[in-house]
């Protein structure tokens, strides 16, 4: 993983989890990778996983069984999104918004945008 300057470690990582299980590919009730797998993976120290987990557990997105693991929480998909989303309102949007603007750009431009995107996935 590579990690960009703008944003902490421990939150990109807690993105990275998150990113996880978004795709799927841990679902609720699964156990995640331990503090030292996910350390040794992403070649951080273990203490910055720690604050990741912390900072998923505060969220509800992951739990810990004491003695066995951490476990993808029940609704963490959803609770994901719901903050993904809010923080792209509060955060991105306005420097979308802003940068159309100087740009010149509609709506209508992200539009077409997006359904050539949609076609080249499809």
């Amino acid at each position: 993983m590579e990690f960009k300057e703008n944003q902490t470690i421990y939150l990109q990582i807690g993105d990275y989890v998150c990113e996880q299980i978004l795709l799927g590919r841990w679902n609720e009730g699964d156990r995640i990778l331990s503090v030292r797998e996910l350390g040794v993976a992403l070649e951080v120290n273990p203490n910055t996983v720690m604050r990741s987990f912390d900072f998923l557990q505060s969220n509800e997105i992951i739990f810990n069984k004491r003695g066995v693991g951490y476990f993808v929480e029940e609704n963490a998909k959803t609770k994901i999104i719901d903050y993904r989303r809010k923080q792209f309102l509060e955060q991105e949007l306005p420097v979308i918004f802003k940068t159309m603007n100087l740009l010149g750009m509609t709506i209508e431009d992200i539009n077409v945008q997006y359904n050539s995107y949609l076609k080249s996935i499809a």
